[in-house]
């Protein structure tokens, strides 16, 4: 089981950047891999990100490439989105995600684990 709570919404102008956190428990946290999505209002939840369980590799959507940064410490159990160059259609509710397969997956229903999701609200 891992348990998972996000954190670092918030509201910023476009331009602006924002790290968001997600805090795991359980001590199998090592072995997932972790993902971040986003769901705008009326629209389906979408991937951003993903990063395996060693740190090595990542992949993102090509909306967010060169922008947004994943990163993991499996000391602390943490995974960390950071957000630069916001745009006001980055906004949406961000979702942490684990996966316990070894592979870097990019659909939700791959997912194991959500946490409750963090609001990013970014103005024109």
């Amino acid at each position: 089981q891992v348990q998972l709570v996000e954190s670092g919404g918030g509201l910023v102008q476009a331009g602006g950047s924002l790290r968001l956190s997600c805090a795991a428990s359980g001590r199998t946290f090592i072995r997932y891999a972790m993902g971040w999505f986003r769901q705008a209002p009326g629209k389906e939840r979408e991937f951003v990100a993903a990063i395996r369980w060693s740190g090595g590799n990542s992949v993102y959507a090509d909306s967010v490439k060169g922008r947004f940064t994943i990163s993991r410490n499996n000391v602390v159990n943490t995974v960390a989105l950071q957000m630069n160059s916001l745009k006001p259609e980055d906004t949406a509710v961000y979702y942490c995600a684990a996966d316990a397969s070894t592979a870097l997956h990019v659909h939700a229903w791959e997912y194991d684990y959500w946490g409750q999701g963090t609001q990013v609200t970014v103005s024109s």
